[in-house]
């Protein structure tokens, strides 16, 4: 009994994680199926009586439901393509190609990941202003696109890539970019997954520079919309706006589940030789 006393606790912790992570989606989902009079009841509830599924048929009356995903779907996707092109080109250059000041240039990008996106959004802001792209979703695609994380990822993913494979292809006359785009490119895939999955997951669920930079409801994205379902001054059904939340969370979880073999190989890849 003892020997299996490691394995008991692992399971143990991991079911404790589990209930902690997934506990209060399960609320959201129950609360969501449940009048806006029963949301809050004490002791709280995790299992409804009475299912009802109109709270979701609410939502797409009260908000437009398919333009949102459209804007959402529209600006995460060219982010997460985006983000996966640039940073693996620049992890790229980092992990294969010597140049004057590349630590130097590669300590500034990683510094700027301790730099809060509400320190630097009024510059941002008077940038996009001053190019004529204000209440735009281009405002919110062309300052995402460049990610630090990124390139420090696809840069490790990189270094953990064969050398030889890169000697050999430049022995036989091809250049830089070529290895890159013919070698190494279609190897980083799994990491360059990686950057993608989890560049989409952050930016379909971002509400702080969408609330910034957009003005006009046309150009409204998912997380915005959903803030509209709370009525004035917060008057609105709180059932309503968790079936919201639920219906939000279904893409990032569809393109999670889609990922996961990718994501699972780029983050174990160079742990064995």
């Amino acid at each position: 009994m003892t020997r299996h006393l490691p394995a008991l606790a692992k399971y143990a912790a991991l079911t404790v994680a589990a209930v902690l992570t997934l506990g209060p989606v399960w609320w959201t989902f129950t609360t969501s199926l449940r009048p806006a009079a029963e949301s809050f009841s004490l002791p709280p509830s995790f299992f409804p009586t009475s299912p009802d599924f109109s709270n979701y048929v609410a939502v797409f009356e009260q908000i437009k439901v398919p333009l949102l995903v459209l804007n959402s779907a529209l600006v995460t996707g060219i982010i997460a393509v985006g983000q996966m092109v640039t940073a693996a080109m620049a992890g790229y250059v980092f992990a294969r190609m010597s140049f004057r000041g590349k630590d130097a240039l590669f300590a500034i990008v990683l510094s700027t990941m301790m730099v809060p996106v509400q320190v630097t959004i009024v510059p941002v802001f008077m940038i996009i202003r001053g190019i004529g792209l204000s209440d735009t979703l281009l405002a919110l695609i062309v300052p995402a696109i460049p990610t630090a994380f990124g390139t420090f990822l696809m840069r490790q993913y990189f270094l953990g890539l064969p050398l030889e494979l890169g000697e050999a292809a430049a022995i036989d006359g091809a250049s830089p970019w070529r290895t890159f785009f013919s070698i190494y490119a279609p190897l980083a895939l799994p990491g360059m997954a990686i950057v993608g999955v989890l560049a989409f997951n952050y930016h379909w669920n971002e509400f702080f520079r969408p609330l910034i930079f957009m003005i006009s409801e046309q150009n409204y994205t998912l997380p915005l919309g959903l803030v509209t379902l709370q009525g004035n001054l917060g008057t609105g059904s709180i059932s309503i706006v968790l079936a919201g939340v639920i219906l939000s969370m279904i893409p990032a979880v569809v393109v999670f589940l889609f990922g996961q073999r990718y994501l699972r190989e780029g983050l174990t890849a160079g742990t064995s030789k």
